[in-house]
């Protein structure tokens, strides 16, 4: 590996610096932007000044036949298609840096390898009570969240065990575990069962109703004393805290003393590179590339607004206005991207505000508390969230289980400015002697369908059906026209990806912005016309405007065909970005009858991986081609 720091002057100033990297010859998997953000940190000599560590990498390969080009802000990590002009270096806000961050950056490296060495110990050589790839996952977060407790609340934390009152303080270490063996790990168990439903980790849904960060019945499945013995050497023995200049600060490290955004991303990368996706359950992870794009988009317009940024900043009823939501969460991909695209807006925007930098991060806090929202069917993908942004600094973010977010009063209609998500989609398919659960499936889909008919007034007279008219918090795609325009009750064959759609423009306030991956039937196919109307309204022909739709189209992105292949499907995708429609001053329950601009659209062929043995290779070479597209609407080309 060959590096180097470059950097120029432009009017007597020196410009953000650039590292640039070669990597050796098949190492092209370490070209992706959490590899490379931790290069950026680490291969730096120890003296470098706290404003010399690069802002952007370039990274070839030894043959100079590939390249791929880097931000590397600390927070948000993210390939970019070009290394932007000396003018534009200069006017990239410069984040300030924790002082440690290099020594965070090297603890990463040290997590991500021994997260992967732990995974492939229980699962390989020291076999555990455990069922597979993603039950090992949950219990390092398990662990993950008692050290996280223990860090973070004054002791004595004290637990019942056997009749003994315990203190977690001296049970949960390696030390004690060597030294007691099954007896500490039946002390670390009962710990957790103590601690699992503490109310600093309990949060409220829309409803009302409360939901802890584990389900009561959880408990830790990890019966080897080894185990616990090789997590807790690697959560723990992390050596000094050194400054980014490597002087000693603190001669012991915990994981507290790690930003939280290299933490959170550990985290996060073991998981995407561990996790066994289940299409048939509906569980899959979103690739990073598609999240960072999603996210990258919205957070380029909305700081664009004047109108949106200012919504950013403000308060509603002594709380943080600004509300973003994914109803379909998983463990959380697009809520730990959004959490990090907001720190680094939050560092922008108070460049030009006069905010002071305390006053920056109380606003951030309490977002953390109240901003983010997630719900999920999977009480396991819950848990994953809700561990996932614990380890952002988001312990109490919104994310809870729901048996299903299309019908939920736990999300409030009209409440969230920004949703993200990729929900499922697809009918399920009958063989032959399965009418039981062919007519339960008919039967649950009918009572979804029925909710979603707000929008539709039952006409009077023969024939029956419904009449449109639409409204800033209702539904409709609980039916569809047939071709005289009369709505009629929707087939129970109806993809959910629809139902998804209209659900997430309900919960939007007027205004917010949706961006969701959609299989790209509801965007071509003749028979999912009334849905594209639905969206946009109406071509009038004469003039060429769109009339009665919910929404404007800003953007549609062709995902490759093999982009969730992991999950088990090969279905075509896209990304469909939307922004609601505003309401009327004088009636607020209808919509403004705003004009549909150009329409944004490109297609991605490669995401800068294939898919091989069942994992996404990242070092076989082919560009992603989101990172292009991205700059594209950026810089409005």
């Amino acid at each position: 590996m060959a590096a180097a720091m470059v950097w120029g002057r432009h009017e007597g100033v020196e410009t953000a610096r650039v590292l640039a990297l070669v990597l050796p010859p098949g190492a092209w998997n370490r070209s992706n932007a959490d590899d490379v953000a931790a290069l950026s940190w680490t291969l730096p000599p120890s003296d470098t000044a706290a404003d010399h560590y690069p802002q952007f990498a370039v990274v070839k390969d030894a043959e100079g036949k590939l390249e791929a080009v880097f931000d590397v802000t600390p927070g948000t990590p993210h390939q970019i298609d070009k290394l932007p002009g000396v003018r534009e270096i200069n006017d990239y806000e410069r984040i300030k840096v924790d002082p440690t961050y290099r020594w965070s950056m090297r603890m990463y490296d040290r997590l991500m390898k021994g997260f992967n060495a732990l995974h492939e110990r229980i699962y390989q050589t020291h076999k555990d009570r455990v069922n597979g790839k993603n039950d090992i996952i949950e219990e390092v977060a398990k662990l993950l969240f008692l050290e996280s407790f223990r860090l973070h609340h004054p002791p004595p934390l004290s637990f019942e065990h056997e009749g003994r009152t315990l203190d977690l303080m001296n049970v949960f270490s390696a030390a004690h575990v060597k030294a007691h063996g099954r007896a500490a790990v039946a002390e670390i168990r009962s710990a957790f069962a103590h601690f699992k439903l503490h109310p600093d980790y309990i949060v409220t849904d829309d409803a009302g109703e409360e939901h802890p960060i584990f389900d009561r019945h959880s408990y830790l499945r990890l019966e080897q004393p080894g185990n616990y013995e090789a997590v807790l050497s690697l959560i723990q023995d992390l050596g000094p805290v050194t400054d980014n200049r490597n002087q000693v600060l603190k001669k012991q490290g915990t994981l507290a003393d790690i930003a939280a955004d290299v933490l959170g991303r550990a985290f996060d990368v073991f998981l995407r590179a561990n996790f066994e996706s289940k299409g048939g359950l509906g569980i899959y992870l979103t690739p990073a590339p598609v999240k960072q794009a999603m996210l990258a988009m919205a957070f380029h317009d909305i700081k664009r607004s004047t109108e949106d940024a200012a919504k950013l900043v403000a308060h509603d009823k002594g709380r943080p206005a600004f509300r973003f939501c994914d109803p379909a969460c998983g463990s959380g991909g697009f809520l730990s991207v959004a959490l990090n695209q907001l720190r680094r807006t939050l560092d922008e925007l108070s460049g030009r505000r006069t905010a002071t930098e305390d006053d920056r991060r109380k606003l951030f806090a309490e977002m953390c508390e109240h901003s983010f929202v997630g719900a999920d069917s999977s009480p396991q993908m819950v848990m994953l969230a809700r561990v996932n942004m614990a380890l952002l600094g988001a312990p109490k973010a919104r994310i809870f289980y729901t048996q299903n977010s299309l019908t939920s009063p736990q999300l409030e209609p009209g409440s969230f400015d920004l949703i993200c998500t990729n929900p499922p989609f697809g009918t399920p398919k009958f063989s032959k002697g399965q009418d039981t659960a062919k007519k339960a499936h008919e039967e649950a889909m009918q009572a979804i369908l029925a909710t979603y008919r707000s929008d539709l007034e039952p006409r009077t007279g023969r024939g029956g059906g419904y009449d449109y008219s639409p409204t800033v918090t209702g539904l409709a795609m609980g039916g569809s026209p047939n071709s005289k325009g009369v709505w009629k009750e929707a087939s129970t064959n109806t993809d959910p990806a629809v139902l998804f759609l209209d659900r997430c423009l309900q919960l939007l306030k007027p205004g917010g912005r949706l961006l969701i991956v959609l299989p790209d039937g509801v965007l071509c196919n003749s028979g999912e016309r009334y849905v594209r109307e639905y969206i946009m309204g109406v071509k009038d022909e004469a003039t060429g405007e769109f009339h009665g739709g919910k929404a404007i189209v800003k953007a549609v992105l062709s995902l490759p065909s093999d982009a969730f292949k992991l999950s088990g499907t090969g279905a075509k995708t896209s990304v469909l970005y939307l922004q609601k429609r505003h309401a009327r001053k004088d009636n607020p329950e209808k919509f403004q009858d705003e004009p549909q601009t150009d329409v944004f659209m490109a297609v991605a062929e490669t995401l800068g991986y294939v898919v091989k043995n069942n994992v996404e290779d990242y070092g076989a070479g082919v560009p992603n081609d989101l990172a292009a597209i991205v700059g594209a609407y950026v810089r409005g080309e």
